[in-house]
């Protein structure tokens, strides 16, 4: 008997577990389920981690490791334009550091997250099962899994951190809301000539943003965003074609680009859960919302999740009583639903607003960000805002374990 069971074993299930057994220790039984574990394929994707996110995995003890495959972000800048356009005015910069003098965020590639989450994960006495599930029996007291590989599990709080598709979604009878974009967003990294000397760009363009996003030593990703159809023409072209079209788009003020990627192309889509719970059940990451990545912030709520439901099961645990009740459970979906669909509404106008060609949308859009990039004080408050400072914030994002 376990007494918290989790279905996925990407960066919020990996994280969850560890912040669960850091903070209540080895008295607390905590299985992860991941036919991945072990078998991972590579993943070309990145993430731009903002500072609560940074300070969640200090707590967690990965950021020492982390922080040397880690890129600070010390300067956004933002343009819209067209793709052939002579001039690329830019109409925001984002380069100011936090209060206590910290870059706002960290671009890292998630197979180094996961590899250095997993290496914590695995010395944490977690125990590890590498199947899939394959049913889910809602029981009063607990709940039951029936893994692939045969064997049973039961704990008193289930947890579905098994992305897009969740079979824990599913088998508690959650819908989802949202739509399809009928768009594609292609990562890829390349190397280049010269320093970036830490400076992320993301150019709006009619068909979809092209943010080219500074790595370590002289990399960056790209995550460039077509109709669909139109993108996997591209996705098809031979290296070299490839990179012409991302040098058509973002220039050469890097020097020529030589791919070291292959590119990858993901649907986006935007949906969010009816329900963040069910009895026994809780959902985070993307079994519980999904965004639109213009604003690079899917990967930072999922890890808001993280710290929010680590920090609500404390009492419980710690007084002896049971995890999986309704009240924390409750609490749970007060505590993130609105911030999840706030996050989503915001992610989605911004999309609808810069995907829209009409020249008389574009001055307006175009004179916003001017005003915005002429006040000081409330590109500190959006940066602060973005950074998950801002609010009542639990204490894995303050860096400290509950």
């Amino acid at each position: 008997m376990h007494d918290i069971l989790i279905s996925g074993g990407g960066i919020a299930g990996l994280s969850l577990a560890l912040g669960l057994r850091l903070s209540y220790g080895t008295g607390l039984r905590i299985g992860l389920i991941d036919p991945a574990f072990g078998s991972r394929q590579a993943n070309v994707r990145t993430s731009a981690l903002t500072a609560g996110s940074r300070n969640l995995l200090q707590a967690l003890g990965v950021w020492p490791e982390m922080a040397r495959h880690a890129q600070p972000i010390l300067t956004m800048k933002i343009t819209d334009s067209r793709r052939n356009d002579a001039v690329r005015p830019l109409f925001l910069t984002f380069d100011e550091p936090l209060d206590d003098g910290s870059p706002f965020a960290w671009m890292v590639q998630n197979a180094d997250l996961v590899t250095s989450l997993e290496t914590m994960v695995a010395l944490s006495g977690i125990d590890l099962y590498s199947s899939a599930v394959s049913r889910i029996v809602d029981r009063e007291r607990n709940i039951e899994l029936r893994l692939a590989d045969g064997q049973s599990l039961s704990g008193a709080l289930l947890v579905g951190a098994d992305g897009v598709q969740s079979k824990v979604r599913r088998a508690c009878g959650i819908e989802t809301v949202g739509r399809d974009y009928h768009r594609t967003a292609m990562v890829a990294t390349f190397a280049h000539e010269e320093d970036h000397c830490g400076v992320a760009t993301q150019h709006f363009l009619p068909s979809g943003p092209f943010a080219m996003l500074p790595l370590t030593g002289r990399r960056a990703s790209i995550v460039w965003t077509e109709p669909a159809a139109d993108a996997q023409g591209y996705l098809a072209m031979p290296d070299d074609e490839f990179t012409e079209e991302v040098e058509r788009r973002f220039g050469l003020s890097l020097g020529r680009l030589r791919l070291v990627s292959r590119p990858a192309g993901f649907p986006l889509r935007v949906h969010i859960a009816r329900r963040f719970t069910a009895r026994r059940a809780a959902l985070i990451g993307d079994a519980a919302h999904l965004i639109h990545p213009l604003a690079g912030q899917g990967l930072n709520l999922g890890l808001r999740d993280v710290a929010s439901l680590v920090g609500l099961l404390g009492g419980p645990i710690r007084l002896g009583l049971d995890p999986g009740g309704a009240d924390v459970l409750a609490q749970y979906e007060r505590a993130r639903y609105f911030d999840s669909v706030a996050m989503i509404a915001g992610t989605d106008g911004l999309h609808r607003l810069f995907a829209n060609d009409s020249l008389p949308l574009r001055f307006i859009r175009d004179l916003g960000l001017g005003i915005v990039n002429r006040l000081p004080r409330l590109k500190r408050g959006l940066i602060r805002e973005a950074a998950g400072l801002s609010g009542d914030t639990p204490a894995m994002l303050r860096g400290q374990l509950p």
